[in-house]
């Protein structure tokens, strides 16, 4: 592969000239500029990829290949290299990457001159860009492509996208109106500044989706901090930052390894819980062997709640044992291996950091049809994202349990009308640090010992 690319890097060259060189002009039946400026374009990424050592990916082998085409296309006299250059784009992109998606809208702003009114290019060119986190771009680009494609049924996916990248940019526009639009220490111009002494916060729907998440995050971070957790703004504001979050996360079309469980993220789950009674039942051998005997008082007690909980591994109770949430955190080092999620639950919520291993797990542990909704992304680190809790990681050495992140979550959101914990005592009690929370927001603790009511 290594004398292939070198050899195809050098008719490149041969062909378009080096980087800097001025626009040969146009031989009759020659390429015309834009071709050979989209050649250059490739022959620096040849380059790149040659710097970078062997190659190894298919993706990447598929690209070199389809600029060889391109490059025979520019130097046939009579052929139409368009469409060529269209394929090397979409290989560029599909490449991965920013080098690659920067490379797909070099050549796309070269098809969009060669043939303004190629909805192909549009299309290429909206894509590269939408890679790149340039939403608002890409929207022009994808609008320009609709305009020109016939075929209604062949733009929905176009349609979803404008949609999507619109919905992500009204979240910051609600935002940036709901902390004054920049009056304490923005720039006027669009962007949200942070109070004086706390560092400067710039939010626009017009940065990159990398910078505009990280904007956004801080100033999620610096509201909390001046008007805390409760303040009714910052409780929207926070809102409109998972949103956002969830937006932008948004895979194009469904993951089919999902199982066909539906994605639940904060607002599903607080229409979820609304006004329903909810009870945490700790997996002790105890509780398991009450709850199997039908009419007994703990099994009773379970039965009346709207929705029962289990957390982690569940050992001990019955695999039929009702189970309207499951969750479960992912610890120890990543990636996180382990048994599958086969217990049967309405809906599960999967705790653990980072992103990708954490998608990982989930494609690898979830089993189709045990779940029917699961939890997105937004719900995954509640304890310490900020638009939820937003606390310091705590100490590596005592992470929160399962069920204390439950609650904690449970509490958070607030529309449950009920939560109650259900055998926590004895080998089952949590923490010192987490029973000291529980004990402070406690309601009721029944005669038993075995029922604490929080909410």
């Amino acid at each position: 592969m290594g004398q292939t690319l070198t050899g195809l890097l050098t008719s490149v060259r041969a062909i378009a000239g080096r980087p800097g060189t001025p626009p040969r002009a146009r031989p009759g039946g020659g390429p015309d500029p834009e071709l050979l400026a989209a050649l250059r374009h490739c022959g620096d990424h040849l380059a790149a990829l040659a710097a970078s050592g062997p190659l190894t990916d298919a993706r990447r082998t598929r690209l070199i290949a389809s600029i060889g085409v391109l490059t025979t296309a520019c130097s046939t006299p009579g052929a139409d290299a368009f469409d060529a250059l269209l394929r090397t784009g979409q290989q560029a992109l599909d490449s991965g990457g920013d080098a690659g998606a920067r490379l797909a809208l070099a050549l796309a702003d070269e098809a969009t001159v060669l043939r303004a009114c190629s909805k192909g290019a549009w299309r290429l060119r909206g894509n590269a860009l939408d890679a790149l986190g340039r939403s608002e771009e890409a929207i022009t680009a994808y609008e320009r492509h609709l305009a020109l494609q016939q075929n209604s049924a062949a733009s929905r996916d176009v349609e979803r996208r404008i949609a999507t990248l619109r919905a992500a940019g009204d979240r910051i526009d609600e935002a940036l109106a709901l902390v004054g639009n920049g009056e304490e220490g923005g720039d006027g111009n669009g962007a949200a500044g942070g109070a004086a002494g706390t560092g400067a916060v710039r939010l626009s729907r017009h940065l990159p989706a990398a910078d505009a998440r990280a904007a956004f995050t801080e100033l999620v971070r610096l509201r909390t901090a001046e008007d805390g957790a409760a303040d009714p703004a910052v409780r929207r504001l926070a809102a409109l930052y998972a949103e956002h979050r969830r937006l932008s996360d948004r895979d194009p079309m469904a993951d089919p390894l999902l199982g066909g469980a539906e994605p639940l993220g904060v607002p599903g789950l607080r229409r979820f819980l609304a006004g329903r009674t909810v009870c945490l039942v700790a997996d002790t051998p105890h509780t398991a062997e009450q709850e199997q005997r039908p009419g007994s008082p703990l099994a009773t007690l379970i039965e009346g709640y709207d929705l029962v909980v289990r957390c982690d591994a569940v050992r001990h109770a019955a695999p039929t044992a009702r189970t309207d949430l499951h969750a479960v955190t992912l610890r120890g080092d990543s990636p996180w291996k382990g048994p599958r999620w086969d217990r049967r639950a309405t809906a599960r919520l999967v705790f653990g950091d980072p992103l990708p291993h954490w998608r990982l797990a989930l494609r690898s542990r979830l089993v189709p049809g045990a779940q029917d909704r699961i939890g997105d992304a937004t719900l995954r680190r509640p304890l310490h994202d900020p638009a939820l809790l937003a606390e310091a990681a705590a100490d590596a050495g005592e992470p929160a349990s399962t069920a204390f992140t439950v609650l904690r979550l449970l509490d958070f959101l607030g529309t449950p009308a009920r939560v109650d914990l259900i055998g926590f005592e004895g080998p089952a009690a949590l923490p010192p640090r987490e029973r000291e929370w529980i004990g402070a927001r406690t309601g009721a603790t029944d005669d038993t010992a075995v029922r604490i009511t929080l909410r």
